[in-house]
């Protein structure tokens, strides 16, 4: 295991200079789960919920937080996105899937990008269904796999 690279000799916090890093080809994908009771599961199937097409606004606020994050996590580089893939899926009558695969070519990798993709489209699903189940769990989130830059290819336990 590596040293904490976002702290100083002295233990202040600083965001990494990654000015001297090579632009490479990154990508990572990271998966969440949302469980819930096997109504609310038939509501969003159904599209019965009067906010609206829920995993279409997950969705759509897990690509908005992507291109978002250097903004949520203080250490962050802003980054030029280049690509976002978010999926939910049923995966049985209990529980969605999230999958989101974040590409970019830069100089450092797109690990938290996509971890807040998945983390915000399992909110985004909470908050379109609290008022039917608010004992709907998030998790676990977890990342996937991750190609590019010095440390190479990760590829997590399934």
């Amino acid at each position: 295991m590596g040293d904490l690279t976002h702290f100083d000799d002295h233990g202040a916090s600083r965001m990494v200079d990654v000015g001297a890093k090579a632009v490479t080809a990154r990508m990572a994908r990271a998966e969440s789960f949302v469980q819930m009771l096997p109504e609310t599961m038939t509501l969003i199937q159904n599209r019965q919920l009067s906010k609206g097409d829920v995993l279409e606004v997950a969705r759509l606020a897990g690509i908005m937080a992507t291109k978002r994050t250097a903004d949520l996590i203080p250490l962050c580089h802003p980054l030029g996105i280049d690509a976002v893939d978010l999926h939910l899926q049923a995966v049985d009558e209990r529980t969605i899937r999230i999958e989101a695969t974040v590409r970019v070519e830069g100089k450092t990798g797109v690990e938290m990008e996509a971890l807040t993709a998945v983390t915000v489209a399992g909110l985004t699903v909470y908050d379109m269904c609290k008022a039917v189940d608010r004992a709907m769990t998030l998790g676990p989130t977890r990342l996937v796999e991750k190609t590019g830059g010095k440390s190479g290819h990760f590829l997590g336990e399934s």
